[in-house]
């Protein structure tokens, strides 16, 4: 039996939505999936113990950051990124390229790799497609993503060309070189806001797909209709029998019409970041507790939600943590956001799997104040 497989339990008459499940060494992962994002090998403010509670089944570490401080070398001394963090469910591990081209100060890049000052502390470093498979073997994640190129949005055809070919050099050498079978090695669809560039590189991506791909160098600032075109015109050449993910997407809506449009796992330090400036995601829509209107409100934030900030808190107890400047304001609206997006996930499966994900969005978008995306 392999370690890595992916069975598709139930596909959507009516859109692309599907239900699966996604085995791995530390355990199954039911999908569509959200999966919360713990950059410096931890959710901010959350801790692991209520990741379950949330309903957590996968979360990201960012190879970038942990390369940087405290340095590859020591997780893997420490037993990789599951005993350094003692976490015990399923891990992913980005390459790190976006942030070397989002973050650090680049000198110079190169079909043979990049070279880049740090945003720690100004050193330099060499990355090549082969240096970041190192570093994501030595942290030892379930899955692993190749090094890319990200563009960002508003470049030119010629320049979104070029990061695609880059990107697919670059897969070939990720492929070549990685050897851990304790590892599943997702490879990168690339091709910014061209329809025709993106699916080439689906195309020619697909050799490589053996356990599952990342769409990539989407919700870079495009409109959501834009993307939300770039998966229409990717999804009848989706190979069936593997997950895919489509990275850096996690709003409520975004979820739902991803999944609509055949993606089976997404991320998102969205949840978290909102959090902290006291922004939740709730069923009837955002709530910003900060608003002086929720002054005297003594209602917890979603009435439908079972979490912990829920069942024992108010929207004028958690007002006032965020605005004396409280951390415990931001880490209860974070394990909250938390809970919301994995239930919504949850939700959408069994809907799924019961036939009825059509009238589930619908009333979804009804009650959060949306439009549905068509």
């Amino acid at each position: 039996m392999e370690k890595f497989y992916f069975e598709v339990i139930k596909q959507d008459e009516k859109s692309g939505a599907r239900a699966g499940i996604l085995h791995t060494p530390h355990g199954d992962i039911e999908t569509p999936v959200y999966m919360p994002v713990g950059t410096q090998a931890t959710v901010k403010g959350v801790y692991p113990r209520d990741l379950d509670e949330a309903g957590a089944q996968i979360i990201l570490a960012n190879t970038y950051h942990l390369y940087m401080r405290p340095g590859d070398e020591i997780v893997k001394k420490a037993g990789g990124v599951h005993k350094f963090m003692n976490y015990h469910k399923p891990m992913l591990t980005d390459s790190g390229g976006f942030q070397v081209f989002s973050l650090a100060k680049l000198n110079d890049i190169t079909d043979e790799g990049v070279t880049f000052r740090s945003n720690v502390d100004g050193s330099k470093h060499f990355i090549t497609p082969e240096k970041a498979i190192d570093i994501e073997n030595n942290l030892g994640a379930d899955i692993i993503m190749q090094f890319d190129e990200c563009t960002p949005y508003g470049v030119d055809k010629n320049r979104a060309r070029k990061a695609m070919e880059r990107t697919l050099y670059w897969l070939e050498r990720c492929y070549n070189h990685h050897k851990n079978e304790e590892q599943a090695l997702f490879p990168i669809v690339q091709g910014n806001m061209f329809k025709d560039l993106r699916v080439e590189s689906l195309k020619r991506t697909l050799p490589y797909v053996k356990y599952g791909f990342g769409i990539g160098g989407l919700s870079v600032g495009e409109p959501k209709s834009v993307m939300y075109e770039m998966l229409d015109e990717m999804y009848p050449y989706y190979p069936v029998n593997v997950p895919r993910y489509l990275m850096g997407v996690g709003s409520p809506d975004c979820l739902i019409e991803g999944v609509k449009r055949g993606i089976d796992m997404f991320d998102c330090v969205l949840a978290t970041r909102i959090a902290r400036n006291g922004t939740a995601m709730t069923s009837a829509g955002k709530v910003v507790v900060r608003n002086g209107k929720y002054k005297e409100d003594f209602t917890p934030l979603d009435g439908k939600c079972d979490c912990y900030c829920c069942k024992n808190y108010t929207k004028a107890y958690l007002r006032h943590l965020i605005n004396v400047g409280e951390m415990m304001g931001g880490m209860l609206i974070s394990l909250h956001n938390i809970t919301f997006l994995t239930h919504l996930m949850r939700d959408m499966r069994k809907s799924i799997i019961d036939g009825y994900f059509e009238d589930f969005c619908r009333e979804f978008y009804s009650e959060y104040g949306l439009d549905s995306e068509k």
